[in-house]
């Protein structure tokens, strides 16, 4: 087929699409696009050449995608890598506006979706250009200022639209990264290595940019130069870091793609147990009874979409290691899936369910069934063999079964079982079926009919298609259509509809035909074919009985039987679902049934039609729909008994004169009128016959006078032209060719199930003959030219109307418009001009959409033009509220413009419901389009209908600009409804044709003139809403170019003085609010420079009829380029002023004042400085009145001075010249001797001037710790940087700000206004202001600190929480800004401020040490520590001082620690001191101070992690610290009594004994424990456990709060501890301390052993199964504990037996089962005759407790598995039910036991009683039933 195509188009074209062959006119299609393509290629090189970015290149590439959604990527592989390589070029362009730079991304998505398409040989990409790009858009250093405004990347914008950015961006990459050279790898490695500092924000963006950057498909031998550089260096970070910090989620989604892209060449099995562990904790289960979740565990998990495609990746192979570990992961969550069980959890785990098998048939597909492409093929070793799958789809199989019913809906576990029965049909859709006979037989649980169709409804093809695996699949079908007929049912409407999808769906699959007289003429059928014709006679049967309960639903629903009188006579929204339901699964099956078949039902429904009269709203709607599927089907037969009946009895009827003129019409007589519009709408040749009765009927009728008649004739008229002047396909059969063939040619029953042949479609076209054209024409001669001579008269006042018949008059030339609009040519004419200049042509695109114009007939759609322009003017002249003609005109108008056979919101409706329907029915296991024939001959009309309807960029004619200024004199008149309906058709228009807002914008803005008197508030009104635009469209507001914005902006603020403009109206109000907001919104930075848009496109070879430009042109090109930008310049700054002069205007009302602030605002750039008049503008508005002026104030000053700033000189420098060390070549990381002078060293500060000079500083934190970058750029010694700025060199803006600032009256009134509240107890430390002073600073040095430093003086002194918070944010400013400040100037700064800042915090508060603590932070942010080192010595004097009480010492610390938490790596010693200090302070009384001790503890040991490559910290180790603590905690561990709070509150003089002193010691350790339980990266398990006995010791058993504080404490760490990640080899430390404890004589610890270790094994699940003793070693301690004397220990111990047993974790095994029945048959001493006074019972109690322990093993195995019966429970049972009479607590475990195993299997009890024998259940009845208390 490429072939010959090839010799048509003169090249092999990529990959088009198939569905244009399938087209009525597909051999017109070929000349076609190449003359588009051509016209593409040559207009799109001429723009570029001719550097005219917008609007030659942006309307060439929107001609390009258009391109591409009609005939796919039609254009030769060289034309794809030339079109790929401009885009990307565009793309990178550096300066590019964001809008166009998001259109030209999705074009390039849509370039290279298809990866098969072009190897890595055919393009490959450079990646920096693209890594620049998203540098600047994500990580903008201006945009927090308000310089670059991105589309909605900012706060106000809504999540979705955020995530949607987020992922176009992503999928953007992802679609590039295949084509990245080979050395990308070794390049990205290098340039972001050096970020990885685990401490520091920046390695998010390091490990998020590997996860977009890094290229993962590359051909084998090249490995060494992809994956293979990082792979085990980031692998190796993966596995040693816990707690989930927030990148853990970025490197699972890269090993994931990784996985995906190499299966075979990635050897995971080292870490299949290590990732399964991790999985399973990142879905948050709730395990145990009282676990605290760690918080961070809740937002960072991992993305299911990643994990199932990492899962399904590593799946197969020799060992097939991961579906071991699969299995377990499966049985330890199953029970999970029961529809008991609900938490928020529940989505994750459906979305696992219901996306792995999704992935794993994606897999399947590549490996089996995909065409071979460039990209490495699945080694043959790796791949699924059967038996995986059948191993995949049985560890599947329990939860998904489970899943059916869940609370979440069906829909998850449906789409699962439609994949997994993809690809083992035999497994999964018995058990389905078991569940779905008995819920059709159900009457009381509706839902379980809901959940199980819908399941069936997904596997419905698996079913049918059978195969050899499920032969009897096929058998299933009628008894499952017989049964589903009551579903049909009036009083269950989602019954109803799923009943109608399920009866749908499987008749769409079988031909509906009886086959059964086959079996007595053809001997060779199979004995499934044998059955399947018998069964087949009973097709018949179905398809009556289905109608009987279709007419027994609408007999129902008839209006007199659901409404009162006074309701409405519509149907309703769940009315008219039915409806759809009904006809849509009526035709289905008349469409899939024999002649015979359909002429009974035919006959059935004809009958039922004609002898009842309904009424035409409701039912009368749903009856004439099932007529018109049966005409529809086989349309000469059906007309031949309704047209006559219905034309007869109509005739019959207005026999009589007078009913012509009757208000209320016969209902019969609308009943058949109905019916027949109905039946009409069908293939087109077979209505002719009938033409002169039609004809008579519409002569009739459409002058009726009563509306609902006329209405109906309109219909049919509609329909009559439709059908006749359309293109569409008539049949649908599953088959092509029907099957009316006789049986011996054609057995229908081998046709169960099949997919249409794309390749033999064999569309059967309805394409209007001569004969059909001449009829349409003849009808709209005979009925649409009165009609519009009448209007036409009436409008020229020569005849008069009523308003019904004007009414009447334009609802038939509507439908006249509706019914042949597609044999009506477009309006034309002469475009209008002058709008824009380009220099490439922007002609539009014809596309030929099968129908041939007949020129020299009148074009009717021109004459309704003229007829309707005249009516309008008259109507809105004389009679202006006759609104429904209005409304009526406006319909009529947008038709005219745009509706050519077909509506843009139906087509996109029917778009969507294809693609469902694709969805729920597809193959994805085979693919190539195997989707049934229907949905194929569907696909292709909607392609036809998209031709017709692409209607971008037409060209904008005189005639719709006459008719877009009729909608915009309607938009804005009186009357509301007019006013809305006229600017939706308004709306839709401007986006339609090229550049017609400029030519609108200025006639709404006339409106809004406030120097007009004439203009009503109505006018005003519709003129702002104009502007608006409605959602998702054109804002005329907020366009985006400079002349647009220069005239809309100025004229929304002047509006204010309009005379129509009044703020009394609260609607008028709003929508100035609506306006500024979504300028606001969507307003984006529009470029000013668009030089750099030089581009190499020489390559792009124009076509020859194009010519490329002359040098000439070129140069025209450039210069016009030039006066553009010096052009948008000027209008910029015209703009600037204007909105000035505007906010000069003293009468101008406040709320404008503050639309256009917020206007100026968003024109700050950072390309362009802003013009000194709105400089000063914005420094006096510091001081303005109004508050939310002022914040707007702060925030554009602060990018002002940003604007201002002035560069710094940076150098490159080698750092191994300054350490004098040279670095190894291979990875060492962390503290080394290559980075130690970076580090802080209080003996090495510089003191003076030259020091200071000669010093390197290092601002960022991460520079260094990783390894060193390629060229380490350092800021220059300061004598090479630009002086201080003096006032005579300044520039204008500069000087209005140096003014100001040095004005003492100005600061005063400044501070005034920062020092107030804003709203009292939410006020935080503002970052705006910050930057504000950081600014000041930063520009002036130290010019303002002389104005400054009174007032600062004054405001740390006072502490009111306003004024500390307005100093705290001048300080962080201050010591920011002096970044580039001499020596001299920083020694004097810091003179001044070191006492200020000991009174501030000798002053601190509650309110305010939240900000004082941010300032700090925020002043050590980004600074090298030796340049702060008077700060932090300061706030190291003696923190916990004890002068202020104990808040101001938790206060000192918690400054401090936002101090040093900035520095991290960088001040060991520091942290040294500070731990030395603290450690003889743990003893501390106060809890505040405690909590405090216990974070600050946390960040010193931060830094002591255990990363791979490495070296140990500087900074304190904690082993040395835990070491001295657990020495002074000694005495708390040697003593066997219990430990109690001694609370002695006050720190007495004499020296407490060492026990209390050890008891204030823990409390403290507790809180450090808790604090870093979250928050540190890897855990100390060897530290911690030497804390364990001691924690199990004081830890209390129940839940209760009143507790005191330290075994609260106690319980919680237990708790987070039980949660952390195990190492494999540190698993056998941690059990051996359990072991101990277990064994303490305190049986408090010993039951808390078994809820540790419950959490313990669950969340480390695969850890502890892959190591063999460890399991032995659980298993024995649980089993041990089982015999404890203590009863509760003993339940615990069980239930935990019984959890471990659930998750797989122990098996159910002969030994475990013999030792607890041995165990159960201890004897028991007989009871002696007691003594009646004695109570106490002899029994010898470790009898009993073995005896108990044998009982409560039993009860655990009976209790593992509540909702299934294996095959060893009956016996349990058994032996369980003999103790029922033991002695307590033996009776009590018995009976809780057989009460919980009846409770979680009654449900399904049905199939459970399967399992046992008869003898076993006459037991179990007697024991599960309570006995009689009346016997």
């Amino acid at each position: 087929m490429k072939k010959d195509q090839a010799g048509t188009l003169g090249f092999v074209p990529q990959k088009d699409i198939v569905y244009n062959k399938l087209l009525p006119y597909a051999d017109k299609l070929d000349n076609e696009s190449n003359v588009i393509l051509a016209r593409i290629k040559g207009n799109l090189a001429r723009a570029v050449q001719l550097r005219e970015l917008w609007p030659g290149v942006l309307f060439w590439t929107r001609k390009l995608s258009t391109y591409l959604r009609l005939y796919g990527r039609k254009f030769s592989k060289g034309d794809h890598v030339l079109f790929v390589k401009l885009v990307y070029e565009l793309v990178t362009i550096p300066k590019l506006d964001i809008s166009m730079m998001q259109s030209f991304a999705r074009l390039l998505i849509n370039l290279l979706k298809k990866k098969e398409l072009l190897s890595r040989d055919d393009l490959e990409l450079p990646w920096r250009p693209l890594y620049e790009l998203y540098e600047k858009i994500l990580y903008s250093k201006t945009e927090h200022l308000g310089l670059n405004w991105f589309p909605n990347y900012r706060a106000e914008a809504s999540p979705k639209q955020k995530m949607l950015n987020y992922m176009l961006m992503l999928f953007f990459v992802f679609c590039v990264c295949r084509y990245f050279p080979e050395s990308a790898t070794q390049e990205m490695l290098d340039e972001w290595r050096p970020l990885l500092c685990p401490f520091d924000v920046t390695m998010q963006k390091a490990i998020s940019y590997f996860e977009l950057f890094l290229p993962t498909i590359m051909p084998p031998e090249q490995h060494h130069k992809g994956f293979k550089l990082w792979f085990d260096e980031l692998m190796g970070l993966w596995v040693s870091v816990q707690n989930l910090p927030s990148w853990e989620g970025n490197l699972v989604n890269l090993f994931a793609r990784l996985a995906n892209d190499n299966i075979g060449y990635v050897n995971w099995d080292l870490y299949i147990p290590k990732i399964f562990t991790r999985i399973l904790r990142s879905f948050n289960l709730p395990v145990g009874t009282s676990q605290m979740v760690v918080p961070r565990y809740l937002t960072n998990s991992y993305d299911i979409g990643h994990v199932v495609l990492w899962i399904s990746s590593m799946l197969g192979g020799p060992q097939n290691q991961a579906q071991i570990q699969l299995n377990g992961l499966f049985s330890s969550i199953a029970s999970f899936y029961h529809p008991s069980n609900n938490g928020r959890w529940l989505m994750k785990l459906m979305k696992l369910l219901q996306r792995l098998p999704a992935s794993m048939v994606r897999r399947l597909h590549r490996e089996r069934y995909k065409k071979p492409c460039w990209i490495t093929p699945v080694p043959a070793s790796h791949r699924l063999t059967d038996q995986d799958i059948t191993d995949f789809v049985e560890s599947m199989k329990q939860p998904v079964l489970l899943a059916v019913f869940s609370k979440t809906g069906s829909m998850d576990a449906a789409q699962a079982l439609q994949n997994l029965a993809l690809m083992r049909p035999e497994l999964v859709i018995p058990p389905v079926l078991e569940k779905t006979y008995p819920a059709m037989e159900t009457l009381t649980e509706p839902h379980q009919l809901t959940a199980t169709l819908s399941c069936m409804i997904g596997m419905a093809r698996s079913l049918l298609s059978g195969g050899h695996h499920y032969p009897e699949g096929p058998a299933h079908v009628l008894p499952l259509l017989m049964r589903a007929l009551p579903g049909v049912d009036p009083n269950d409407f989602s019954k109803c509809m799923i009943t109608f999808q399920f009866i749908a769906t499987f008749t769409t699959l079988v031909p509906l035909v009886d086959c059964s007289s086959a079996l007595h003429e053809q001997n060779d059928l199979t004995e499934m074919e044998r059955e399947l014709c018998s069964a087949s006679a009973e097709f018949e049967d179905f398809v009556l009985q289905f109608m009987d309960r279709c007419f027994a639903l609408i007999d129902s629903s008839t209006l007199e039987q659901t409404r009162e009188e006074t309701e409405t006579e519509k149907m309703t929204h769940l009315e008219s679902l039915v409806e759809l339901g009904l006809s849509s699964t009526f035709s289905t099956i008349l469409t899939q049934c024999s002649m015979e078949i359909f002429k009974v039902a035919l006959e059935k429904v004809f009958n039922f039609a004609t002898t009842n009269i309904f009424e035409t709203r409701v039912a009368g709607r749903m009856v004439a729909d099932m007529c018109r599927a049966a005409s529809k089907c086989h349309p000469a037969e059906s007309l031949r008994l309704f047209v006559p009946h219905c034309c007869n009895a109509i005739l019959h009827i207005t026999a009589n004169e007078d009913v012509l003129n009757e208000e209320e019409l016969d209902k019969e007589l609308l009943w058949n009128l109905q019916l027949l519009s109905e039946v009409t709408r069908v293939d087109g040749e077979k209505l002719l016959p009938y033409r002169t009765q039609l004809v008579q009927i519409l002569q009739l009728t459409l002058r009726l006078r009563c509306k609902q008649g006329y209405s109906l004739a309109c219909n049919l008229l509609h329909h009559i032209l439709r059908s006749t002047a359309l293109t569409y396909p008539t049949d649908y059969c599953s088959v092509p060719g029907g099957f009316n063939r006789p049986l011996n040619q054609y057995l229908p029953i081998k046709d169960w199930g099949r997919p249409g042949d794309l390749w033999n479609l064999q569309v059967q076209w309805h394409v209007p003959s001569a004969e059909e054209t001449a009829f349409v024409f003849y009808i709209l001669d005979l009925l649409l030219q009165p009609e519009l001579r009448r209007l036409q008269k009436y409008a020229q006042g020569e005849q008069d109307m009523s308003r019904d018949d004007v009414l009447q008059s334009l609802s038939i030339v509507q439908h006249c418009l509706l019914g042949a609009g597609c044999m009506l040519p477009s309006l034309d004419g002469p475009p209008v001009t002058g709008l824009v200049h380009s220099m490439v042509s922007m002609e539009e695109t014809k596309l030929y959409i099968g129908v041939n114009y007949d020129e020299s007939r009148e074009n009717y759609r021109e004459a309704i033009c003229k007829v309707m322009r005249q009516l309008l003017h008259y109507i809105l002249e004389h009679s202006e509220d006759d609104t429904k003609s209005l409304f009526a005109i406006i319909k009529i108008i947008n038709d005219l413009m745009h509706f050519k056979g077909s509506h843009k919101h139906e087509f996109d409706s029917r778009w969507k419901s294809f693609t469902l329907v694709k969805k729920s029915m597809e193959n994805r296991l085979h693919g190539k389009k195997q989707h049934i024939r229907a949905l194929l001959i569907d696909r292709v009309l909607l392609q036809h209908e998209m031709r017709t309807l692409l209607v971008e960029g037409c060209e904008y004619k005189t005639v719709h600009q006459d008719l877009l200024r009729d909608l915009l004199r309607l938009s804005t008149s009186t009357y509301s409804q007019v006013r809305s309906k006229a600017q939706s058709v308004l709306f839709t228009a401007l986006g339609t044709y090229n550049f017609c807002c400029r030519d609108i914008t200025p006639r709404v803005l006339e409106l809004l003139d406030p120097t007009r008197t004439d203009v009503t508030q109505q006018q005003f009104k519709g003129a702002l809403y104009c502007l608006l635009g409605n959602h998702g469209g054109v804002c005329m507001a907020n366009l985006h170019d400079w002349d647009c914005i220069a005239l809309t902006w100025p004229a929304m603020v002047r509006s204010g003085l309009s005379p129509a403009m009044s703020l009394e109206k609260p609607s008028i109000v709003r929508l100035f609010d609506d306006l500024a907001d979504k300028v606001h919104r969507q307003y984006e930075t529009i470029g000013i420079d668009f030089t750099e848009c030089v581009l190499c496109t020489s390559s792009l070879i124009p076509t020859p009829y194009m010519g490329s430009p002359s040098e000439q042109e070129i140069e025209n090109g450039l210069a016009l380029q030039q006066a553009k930008n010096l052009e948008a310049v000027q209008k910029y700054e015209k703009l600037v002023n204007d909105l000035l002069e505007c906010l000069d205007d003293r009468d101008l009302p406040w709320k404008f004042e503050h639309i256009a602030i917020g206007f100026l605002s968003l024109l700050l750039r950072d390309d362009h400085p802003l013009p000194a008049p709105a400089v000063c503008f914005f420094v006096q508005s510091l001081n303005h009145d109004a508050l939310i002026v002022r914040k707007v104030a702060i925030s554009a000053v602060a990018g002002i001075l940003k604007q201002l700033k002035k560069p710094r000189v940076k150098v490159a420098i080698t750092p191994s010249d300054i350490s004098g060390v040279v670095e190894r070549e291979d990875l060492v990381a962390g503290d080394r001797p290559g980075n130690s002078w970076l580090q802080y060293h209080a003996d090495s500060l510089p003191h003076t001037q030259q020091d200071w000079d000669i010093f390197r500083f290092v601002e960022k934190t991460h520079w260094g710790y990783y390894c060193w970058p390629k060229k380490l750029m350092l800021y220059a010694p300061y004598e090479e940087q630009p002086k201080d700025l003096i006032p005579e060199e300044m520039n204008e803006s500069e000087k209005i700000i140096h003014d100001h600032f040095s004005d003492p009256k100005f600061i005063n009134q400044l501070i005034e206004f920062l020092s107030l509240e804003d709203r009292k107890g939410k006020d935080k430390f503002n970052p705006r202001r910050f930057c504000l002073f950081k600014g000041l600073f930063r520009n002036y040095s130290d010019a303002f600190l002389p104005v400054l430093k009174p007032h600062m003086d004054r405001l740390a002194g006072d502490s009111h929480e306003s004024t500390q918070r307005c100093v705290a944010e001048i300080i962080a400013g201050l010591v920011r800004g002096s970044k580039h400040w001499s020596f001299k100037q920083v020694e004097a700064l810091w003179a001044f401020l070191i006492p200020l800042m000991r009174t501030a915090l000798s002053n601190i508060t509650v309110e305010t040490y939240t900000d004082w603590g941010t300032c700090v932070a925020t002043a050590c942010e980004s600074r090298d520590p030796r340049k702060l080192s008077w700060l932090l010595e300061m706030l190291m004097e003696c923190p916990l001082s004890g002068e202020g009480g104990s808040f101001v010492d938790a206060c000192h610390l918690y400054v401090l620690q936002g101090g040093l938490a900035q520095q991290e790596w960088r001040v060991p010693e520091l942290l040294h001191r500070l731990l030395i200090y603290l450690e003889p302070k743990l003893t501390q009384v106060y809890k505040n101070v405690r909590e405090r001790i216990g974070s600050v503890l946390t960040y010193i040991f931060m830094l002591d992690v255990t990363l791979p490559n490495t070296l140990p910290t500087k900074s304190p180790h904690i082993a040395e610290f835990t070491e001295r603590i657990v020495s002074c905690l000694k005495p708390l561990l040697e003593g066997e009594e219990e430990i109690q709070n001694h609370v002695v509150e006050e720190n007495g003089v004499g020296e407490q004994d060492e026990r209390t002193q050890a008891i204030k010691l823990l409390k403290t350790v507790l809180k450090w424990l808790m604090a870093s339980a979250g928050r540190s990266f890897t855990t100390p398990v060897v530290q911690q456990l030497q804390l364990l006995p001691l924690l199990f010791k004081i830890a209390p058993v129940e839940n209760d709060d009143s507790y005191d504080e330290l075994k609260r404490d106690a319980k919680t760490c237990l708790s987070l501890m039980s949660q952390g990640l195990l190492y494999p080899e540190q698993i056998p430390l941690v059990l051996k301390v359990l072991n101990e404890i277990a064994g303490s004589s305190s049986w408090h610890a010993r039951f808390s052993v078994l809820t540790y270790l419950q959490i313990m094994v669950f969340y480390n699940l695969f850890t502890m199964l892959s190591n063999e003793q460890a399991v032995q070693d659980v298993r024995a301690l649980v089993i041990r504990l089982l015999e404890d004397e203590q009863l509760e220990v003993r339940e615990m111990a069980a239930t935990t037996l019984s959890g471990f047993l659930q998750c797989n974790f122990l098996t159910m095994d002969v030994s475990m089962q013999t030792h607890f029945e041995a165990l159960c048959k201890t004897r028991l001493p007989k009871k002696r005759k007691r003594d009646l006074g004695s109570v106490v019972d002899t029994i010898p109690s470790v009898d009993l407790v073995r005896r108990h322990a044998g009982v409560l093993g039993l009860s655990a195995c009976i209790l593992s598995s509540p909702y299934d019966v294996p095959t060893w429970m009956p016996q349990l049972l058994m032996d369980l039910s003999a103790h029922l009479n033991d002695t307590q607590p033996i009776e009590m475990t018995v009976k809780k036991t057989l009460s919980n195993f009846r409770r979680t299997h009654h449900d399904n009890w049905l199939e459970h009683k399967q399992q046992f024998t008869d003898d076993q259940l006459v037991v179990l009845t007697d024991l599960l039933v309570s006995p009689c208390y009346y016997a």
